[in-house]
């Protein structure tokens, strides 16, 4: 049975999908619900693609995700669910990963989309399948086409 559940939110659609899913899983279990979502550092965010860091873009960037974990948080609240929110800065499955670690999770709940091309799939990479390497605890993928 699960006592603590981390779901990682995006706001996708396969991350609100994954919120119905999770909401569900933690009123069937009685568990503590948390929503994670995770802003890229400082660091991630300038060299990889040319750009540079600008603070003033990173607040903003801080703000948008902010407002999507507030989003998940809102849509809990008025289904009726309690949950916890965390932001959280850094590579998505280290910070997901360890947050689970912390909070001594039992499951992670995370959203994955299916990519038309093997490019694709190649090019971004997968964060759930990473987070079933990387994760101590159970790991569900909440699928859409």
């Amino acid at each position: 049975m699960y006592k603590c559940i981390v779901l990682a939110y995006d706001g996708s659609e396969a991350g609100q999908l994954a919120l119905l899913e999770s909401r569900e899983l933690a009123q069937w279990s009685h568990a503590v619900l948390w929503l994670v979502a995770v802003m890229p550092s400082a660091v991630n965010l300038a060299g990889y693609d040319g750009s540079i860091y600008i603070p003033e873009i990173a607040e903003r960037d801080k703000q948008r995700f902010q407002g999507i974990l507030d989003d998940g948080l809102r849509r809990m609240k008025e289904a009726g669910y309690q949950a916890q929110g965390e932001l959280l800065m850094g590579e998505s499955v280290q910070e997901i990963s360890e947050f689970a670690r912390k909070v001594q999770a039992n499951l992670i709940v995370v959203g994955h989309k299916h990519l038309d091309s093997w490019a694709a799939r190649w090019w971004r990479g997968s964060v759930s399948g990473a987070l079933i390497e990387h994760a101590s605890c159970s790991v569900l993928c909440v699928i859409t086409a």
